[in-house]
């Protein structure tokens, strides 16, 4: 089970503290914070209940990858406290996953503090996401593979690339979706970077936010959601429809505003 108090691990990659401690509000659930930031959130006793918007997004993407509750094979390129990866054992047991993670501290502690239930079949791997890449056993392919690295407008450039998303692709089982959370300042320089180097590595690109977002004036995060084939139509309806609210979906030409 969690702790009942504040944890504390210092990470000696970034120089940075972590903490977890229990959310005040949400009986269960704890948030873990680098530097003093949040950075993600879990409920230990709901873990099909995500807090953070941009999460929730990103498991309704998931949700669309495969028919409900069927197993699927999932990469998290960025493991923060594994809330993604709760939240597929909970709606999809028996999935196999892999988790990338840079910090090693970080993610002793945030298993050791936040231990995830017994039947999660999780392989963890310590590394830069790109070189974790390309090191995995040959052949392994997933269903989704997800990329939570980008924090701000300084992404990492042998990441943030075409070259780097086509071998992603390489890694997707056939109808496999690739899944890219961009955090951006307003301008959405990074998002509209990141939108021209997918379209060239993906089939099809759509990007999934709140409405407002898409006007670049605030900082916040969009989803991209990289395919094999076509972008299916229903998807937007579907996506625009679970929210959170207001929400809207980009693709095809609607998408080109974006572009760069």
């Amino acid at each position: 089970m969690g702790r009942s108090r504040r944890s504390t691990r210092f990470l000696r990659t970034t120089g940075q503290h972590a903490t977890i401690e229990p959310d005040a509000l949400v009986e269960g659930a704890y948030i873990l914070s680098i530097g003093g930031a949040e950075q993600s959130h879990v409920n230990l006793a709901h873990p099909e209940e995500i807090f953070y918007e941009y999460l929730r997004r990103i498991g309704h993407l998931v949700d669309l990858a495969a028919p409900v509750g069927k197993p699927i094979t999932a990469l998290h390129l960025g493991a923060g406290a594994l809330t993604l990866a709760r939240y597929i054992q909970a709606t999809r047991p028996g999935s196999v996953q892999y988790a990338v993670e840079l910090e090693r501290e970080l993610l002793d502690f945030v298993l050791q503090q936040l231990p995830l239930p017994e039947e999660t079949v999780l392989h963890t791997v310590i590394g830069d996401a790109r070189d974790a890449l390309a090191e995995l056993e040959p052949g392994l392919l997933f269903d989704v593979v997800i990329l939570d690295i980008f924090s701000g407008p300084e992404a990492p450039e042998h990441i943030a690339c075409t070259e780097f998303y086509r071998e992603a692709r390489a890694r997707l089982a056939p109808h496999g979706l690739l899944i890219v959370n961009v955090g951006d300042e307003p301008g959405l320089t990074l998002v509209r970077s990141q939108v021209a180097a997918m379209r060239r590595a993906m089939d099809d690109v759509a990007a999934f936010a709140e409405a407002g977002m898409f006007a670049g004036r605030h900082p916040g995060n969009i989803i991209l959601a990289g395919t094999q084939d076509s972008w299916p139509g229903e998807w937007s309806s579907e996506l625009a429809a679970r929210g959170p609210h207001p929400a809207r979906v980009l693709a095809g030409v609607d998408l080109d505003v974006l572009a760069g």
